[in-house]
């Protein structure tokens, strides 16, 4: 089944839940970074969580960004998302290996390190939004609850999961999250509390095949749900020969010509998708001939 979430609200409009499957995008991703299983997981969870993100923005043509810079072997963890949920992202080390934690599994969190996580929000104005929170754990989906919190005011819970086969590929991928709406009561909370712990680990949900849908019915256990909008999600890279060209434009007139005659050709690598621009020499003076002094 193709990757796609899923947004719902309460009855009683006190939940905003969203659940996402995104097993395809996180393997895809995978397979385009060389991902060993640690990098996987941290990449495939940011992936989740700012798809997510997406779907929430009310302005069409927008994005969010988030930013997991830590100190630990991974280095920066990039994830980036449309209005639409779909996704593409990097990490600066997606070679690392390290031991399992004591119950088998990966150790993210150890992964990460200590740091900081960065939101940045751009709906099309003049500056774009952006949200900074100290890094929990490294795991990320606690840092993101705590964004939610901490910097948007929303109490939220949020579970993200990777699941890597023996042969290194993405299992399962997913997650959720719920964000307490303004009137919601100590008896909401504590009533989406105790289905959130009944309904179990979101990984164990993903593995065993839920839905999107299935994994909100198992966490609003007790609600009455009112599902809002099916999105189909993918990994999805924005670049072109259009873009790169501006890239280079944008480093000016005399630096193009600079290198136009240190070297018979220049390569650009996407850092999402590492597809690879090629200009050649007659290229790049042709495109400083388009800036004007």
């Amino acid at each position: 089944m193709p990757d796609f979430l899923v947004r719902a609200i309460t009855a009683d409009g006190f939940v905003k839940a969203t659940a996402i499957t995104s097993k395809d995008l996180t393997e895809r991703a995978r397979h385009i970074h060389k991902c060993l299983p640690i990098a996987t997981a941290a990449l495939g969870r940011a992936l989740a969580g700012v798809s997510m993100m997406g779907v929430m923005l009310k302005e069409q043509g927008g994005s969010v960004t988030l930013q997991i810079k830590g100190d630990g072997p991974l280095g920066t963890v990039v994830a980036v998302s449309d209005s639409m949920g779909n996704v593409r992202g990097y990490l600066q080390n997606p070679a690392v290996e390290l031991p399992l934690k004591e119950n088998g599994k990966l150790n993210v969190g150890a992964a990460v390190g200590s740091g900081r996580l960065v939101i940045i929000k751009d709906l099309n104005l003049k500056e774009p939004y952006v949200g900074m929170v100290n890094l929990v754990s490294g795991e990320i989906a606690e840092d993101l609850a705590a964004y939610f919190t901490e910097s948007e005011q929303i109490p939220s819970a949020c579970a993200l999961g990777v699941l890597v086969d023996t042969d290194q590929s993405v299992r399962a991928a997913g997650g959720y999250i719920l964000e307490l709406l303004p009137g919601a009561d100590e008896d909401v909370a504590l009533k989406l509390e105790r289905a959130v712990q009944q309904a179990g680990p979101v990984t164990a949900m993903l593995d065993s095949g839920c839905t999107p849908q299935e994994i909100l019915h198992k966490l609003l256990d007790g609600f009455e749900v009112h599902f809002l909008e099916t999105t189909p999600v993918e990994y999805r890279c924005y670049c072109s020969q259009e873009r790169a060209q501006r890239a280079l434009i944008s480093m000016g007139r005399e630096e193009l010509l600079k290198l136009s005659k240190e070297q018979d050709r220049f390569e650009m690598t996407c850092q999402f998708c590492d597809r690879e621009y090629v200009f050649t020499t007659q290229d790049m003076m042709d495109l400083s001939g388009q800036i004007k002094n």
